[in-house]
């Protein structure tokens, strides 16, 4: 599909047209391709309140082009696609999997990269169309295509051992995993949707289309999204966040964070986590009263080869809270909670308190690139949920086998898999439980 060339991009190439012939050349004669080809299959077996089976199968990925610097100055694009194959009837959401494809589940390509960056000193900015990884507000990777944005943020590194993020995000094209949550649907589909990362009215027909933050959100167009951010690293094995997101006319979220590592033994490391998320109302309050605390903890050990953690959350509720009931709203991808599942994201719910245990075992000692890992997550529902009809208990277990060949330099393989039991009840108590599988090969180029 042809998207138009985004009014920033044009700017830069009008830019850098301006310098003179022999330092436009080396610009580009410094140039570097880069990208990913990514094959995606996966299948969820439904059973309990529903018995079906939603496959589907893509092949896809990204091709990105830079330039070298001038001055400090570079230019960047890349080009997002993916093309579904192997597929039953597109148009039966019963049989096709959404999440791999774009709106309709149709085939596309479009450029969701076109920025101009400077650097200068320890000073960066970028602007324009990007890729943003940040707490609140991420590419959430977890299908055939991430989240994109469009983004004006500076990142400066003068203070010792200490990271300042400033930025101005207006715009978000989400990636292709936001298509599983049918928000329009109805209110309960609404809050898991923007409970677990994703719009609060919309989310199957916007793969790829960069939209208002606000008008993707709530459905309103906004002022966009302010950001600030510092990140210090200053005391050895101790890492501190701090950000702020002001969602103009939406609300205002504070996202904190405090991970620390140390050795307890010459054989054995420990670690612990700490996550605190408060959100509030403000301007137009287009999403209705929004006040919510999330609290999360972790404490892990890595004994030679093993990798082992337990973390617990705890979300608050408000009966009075028009949004939802308490819930922590994260509607552009953000999803940083140490407890979430690999689908389930019933954390940021409104009185959840979850668990998970998780472990991985890196089995380099036996000369081969191989990782495996297992986990078990329980998300205990309040009766204000919002999503489930009544309270429960949602639980998910699952594996990640992670294989990068030898004889095959920047290829990976890996195969996932999870189980969920009562993801949500209905009236009468009857639960959607499904098996899912997963394949990926992603080749790094």
């Amino acid at each position: 599909m042809k998207r138009a060339i985004h009014l920033s991009f044009l700017a830069s190439i009008i830019v850098a047209n301006a310098m003179a012939a022999d330092d436009l050349a080396s610009m580009f004669s410094e140039g570097k391709m880069s990208g990913q080809a990514r094959e995606f299959s996966i299948s969820r077996d439904y059973n309990g309140a529903s018995d079906y089976t939603r496959r589907a199968n893509a092949i896809g990925g990204y091709v990105k082009y830079e330039t070298g610097a001038w001055n400090g100055l570079s230019l960047g694009a890349a080009a997002y696609g993916t093309i579904g194959f192997a597929l039953n009837d597109r148009s039966n959401l019963r049989e096709v999997d959404p999440t791999l494809l774009s709106t309709n589940n149709q085939n596309d390509i479009y450029l969701g990269e076109a920025y101009l960056q400077y650097k200068n000193g320890n000073t960066t900015f970028k602007g324009g169309r990007q890729k943003l990884d940040t707490p609140m507000a991420g590419s959430d990777d977890a299908r055939m295509l991430p989240n994109l944005f469009e983004a004006y943020v500076l990142t400066n590194t003068d203070i010792k051992d200490t990271t300042i993020v400033a930025g101005h995000v207006t715009k978000f094209a989400q990636g292709t995993f936001g298509r599983v949550y049918d928000a329009g649907l109805n209110h309960a589909n609404a809050i898991l949707s923007a409970t677990a990362g994703y719009s609060y009215i919309d989310s199957r027909n916007q793969t790829g289309s960069f939209e208002d933050m606000g008008k993707y959100a709530v459905g309103h167009n906004t002022g966009g999204v302010t950001v600030a951010g510092a990140i210090y690293s200053g005391i050895p094995g101790l890492k501190l966040q701090l950000w702020d997101y002001y969602a103009h006319d939406i609300l205002n979220a504070i996202y904190t964070e405090a991970n620390y590592g140390a050795a307890i033994t010459k054989e054995v490391n420990g670690y612990l986590g700490a996550q605190y998320i408060r959100e509030d109302n403000v301007g137009a309050d287009y999403a209705g009263k929004v006040k919510s605390d999330f609290i999360g903890a972790k404490a892990g050990v890595k004994v030679a080869n093993f990798d082992v953690f337990g973390a617990v959350s705890h979300n608050s509720k408000d009966a009075s809270s028009a949004a939802t009931n308490g819930g922590t709203i994260s509607p552009w991808g953000g999803m940083p909670a140490y407890t979430q599942g690999m689908v389930t994201r019933h954390q940021f719910m409104a009185g959840t308190d979850a668990w998970k245990l998780a472990g991985n075992y890196d089995w380099k000692n036996f000369g081969v690139n191989l990782n495996t890992g297992i986990y078990y997550a329980s998300f205990k529902l309040d009766a204000l949920n919002g999503y489930s009809a009544k309270a429960c208990t949602t639980t998910e277990s699952g594996f990640d086998v992670i294989y990068n060949p030898q004889t095959m330099k920047n290829l990976q393989l890996r195969l996932r898999a999870n189980y969920t039991r009562d993801f949500a009840q209905n009236t009468s108590g009857v639960g959607t439980d499904w098996n899912e599988y997963r394949f990926i090969a992603n080749y790094n180029f």
